[in-house]
């Protein structure tokens, strides 16, 4: 029996950046993750896929992003089970959880933390007869390592935030970038709209709108895809490599058995005060959450960690009492095992 103070559920950005904040109130925790290594979608599916929206850095590599978590959480010792999948929950007497996994380990903590992103995800693919035959022969539903692209033809399709970054990464790795899009609007953010537009306009970027990818051809890979633009002819368009990127179907898995109350595959909390759901001491943070007004960032992810902590600190010691500190005030344990301590005000007389 693995026993801990919070069990976290899911080992992404917002699941390891709760370990630094439970570590700030001396708390200890133990995360499961079904994938074989920390960093959820940003180590298993986009590694190398540049995120633009976390305080500080300008832009950051998603696995990158993971090794500083985890540069910034080794501080405080957290315990792992990976490539193991969160089964099942039982309440205990004394009130504490215990979550079984699908090879028999078992956790037992006050405190249950989901943290699972979109749970267990598979790609959205597009209607297209032939393409199970293509798989890792050229189609690719999405980029692990954007070398496998040098200097070669790309087509991509999708309108969304991926599809758009990516032929913006690509345009500098390809020897050609292709995006197809049945529409001639996009679903992604305005600025990375705009950098196409600059791409397409520099000749770096053909953009194909409206229009969709109807076959592809070739025989042992890809060669080609069949393009059908709207009121006009199809044709073929030569390429490398064929890339869908129409996102993930989420799935909660055994998640959606526990009891929990769940809204369009989401799981429903109070982020009025805490994120808990509707059983007492079960939380759920990050993109595994819907309440009212709630955005899909992982930036809102770690702001969610932090209050999550501050309700499970209350829960497991309903006695003692909390006095928030800045770390900028009161110093942070390094990472090379010393105290930081904040350096000393300096005042100035003006002359």
């Amino acid at each position: 029996m693995i026993k801990t103070d919070i069990l976290i559920i899911g080992a992404g950005p917002t699941g390891l950046f709760t370990v630094f904040e439970a570590g700030l109130l001396k708390l200890k925790c133990h995360l499961i993750d079904a994938l074989p290594q920390p960093g959820g979608q940003c180590s298993e599916i986009y590694p190398k896929k540049p995120i633009f929206d976390i305080p500080a850095y300008p832009e950051i590599l998603a696995g990158d992003l993971t090794d500083k978590l985890m540069e910034q959480i080794k501080q405080f010792e957290p315990g792992f089970t990976l490539g193991e999948r969160a089964d099942t929950i039982e309440k205990q007497e004394d009130g504490s959880f215990i979550v079984t996994t699908n090879k028999g380990t078992k956790h037992q903590a006050p405190v249950v933390a989901i943290a699972g992103g979109l749970g267990s995800f598979e790609p959205r693919k597009p209607p297209i007869p032939n393409i199970a035959n293509f798989e890792d022969k050229g189609v690719e539903y999405m980029i692990r390592e954007p070398e496998l692209y040098r200097d070669k033809d790309v087509v991509i399709a999708g309108g969304g935030d991926s599809a758009l970054d990516w032929s913006i990464f690509l345009a500098d790795v390809a020897s050609s970038v292709t995006l197809i899009h049945r529409r001639n609007e996009f679903r992604g953010a305005l600025d990375s709209v705009d950098k196409v537009q600059e791409l397409k306009d520099a000749g770096k970027i053909n953009l194909i709108t409206p229009a969709e990818v109807k076959g592809i051809a070739g025989e042992d890979k890809v060669t080609g895809v069949i393009v059908a633009p709207k009121d006009k002819e199809q044709f073929t368009l030569a390429c490398d490599h064929f890339i869908p990127l129409f996102g993930l179907a989420p799935k909660l898995g055994p998640i959606a058995n526990w009891g929990l109350e769940i809204e369009k595959n989401a799981i429903k909390v109070n982020n009025a005060l805490d994120y808990q759901t509707n059983i007492p001491g079960v939380y759920a943070i990050g993109d595994v959450n819907t309440y009212p007004g709630k955005l899909k960032l992982i930036l809102c992810g770690f702001h969610e960690a932090t209050l999550m902590c501050q309700s499970a600190f209350q829960r497991i010691f309903p006695d003692k009492k909390y006095v928030m500190k800045y770390t900028t005030v009161g110093g942070v344990t390094g990472f090379d095992g010393t105290k930081k301590e904040a350096p000393k005000a300096v005042v100035k007389k003006i002359e």
